[in-house]
């Protein structure tokens, strides 16, 4: 009997460990069907809302929203993708990790662990759809509690100033004045109570640098400073609805990001 197709969407936001991640997968798990491969948070929960995945590996710390954030939005919407976690050594994690039922991949992931994981995977999908519940209680527990990401060797302090152009201007923006970001192909808008200006730099570096504390992906495009945010409300369908502080527009939330403001 052959075994069903299993989807998979992968998350990590270094290439290098994210091309071994898919090669060592291809090896392991050779009948799985990777559906999307994504470097940064935000695009890992839209692909895995858009494609509905059975599986999802995701990288713990990424740009804009950590793996932890991006598992949370799949509860939140209802999704039924099995988890697993791929990390450094953060002890905090590994100790909830190991007292539930997500798996989780230490870095860098030997084809050994990979091999055992993807066996026990298989085997939770063999019975059936996630426990929900049990994640979103390990999650309850993880993501209000996640450290700052280790420093490096010259650790970089957010972003707080930035240069973007306006008509034939170039204006320094203080970001915290900044309401959201708002990207096309092309350029990313800054918006601010005082008007739009352009910056020729793709959000996902911006995400990097800015204070995940304080600005948060709330769609494929858009990335808010939680500080201008006025109210968050929900529709019928469960998407989200944003009113600011400081502008007259409301902004979307897709509705896997909702989760990001249950305590708000």
């Amino acid at each position: 009997m052959l075994e069903p197709t299993v989807t998979c969407v992968v998350a990590e936001d270094e290439t290098l460990l994210r091309d071994a991640l898919v090669a060592l997968l291809a090896e392991v798990w050779p009948q799985l069907q990777i559906v999307a491969v994504c470097e940064d948070g935000g695009s890992a929960l839209e692909a895995i809302a858009a494609h509905r995945p059975q599986l999802a590996l995701l990288d713990i710390r990424m740009p804009g929203l950590s793996g932890l954030e991006v598992a949370a939005g799949v509860v939140e919407a209802g999704l039924r993708t099995e988890i697993v976690f791929v990390t450094a050594y953060d002890q905090y994690a590994i100790e909830a990790f190991e007292r539930g039922a997500v798996d989780y991949l230490l870095k860098p992931v030997t084809r050994e662990r990979l091999a055992a994981t993807v066996g026990r995977v298989r085997e939770r999908l063999q019975r059936g759809a996630p426990d929900a519940a049990q994640l979103a209680a390990l999650l309850a527990r993880l993501v209000p509690a996640m450290p700052p990401a280790a420093p490096g060797p010259h650790p970089a302090a957010p972003l707080v100033w930035l240069t973007a152009s306006r008509g034939n201007e170039t204006r320094l923006i203080l970001v915290d004045d900044v309401a959201y970001f708002q990207s096309d192909s092309k350029y990313t808008a800054v918006m601010t109570k005082d008007g739009e200006a352009l910056l020729r730099k793709p959000l996902r570096e911006l995400l990097a640098a800015l204070d995940p504390a304080m600005f948060k992906q709330v769609h494929r495009s858009t990335v808010v400073n939680l500080r201008a945010v006025a109210a968050v409300t929900r529709d019928d369908s469960g998407k989200g609805v944003i009113r600011l502080r400081n502008r007259s527009e409301t902004l979307a939330v897709s509705q896997p990001f909702m989760g990001l403001f249950r305590n708000m």
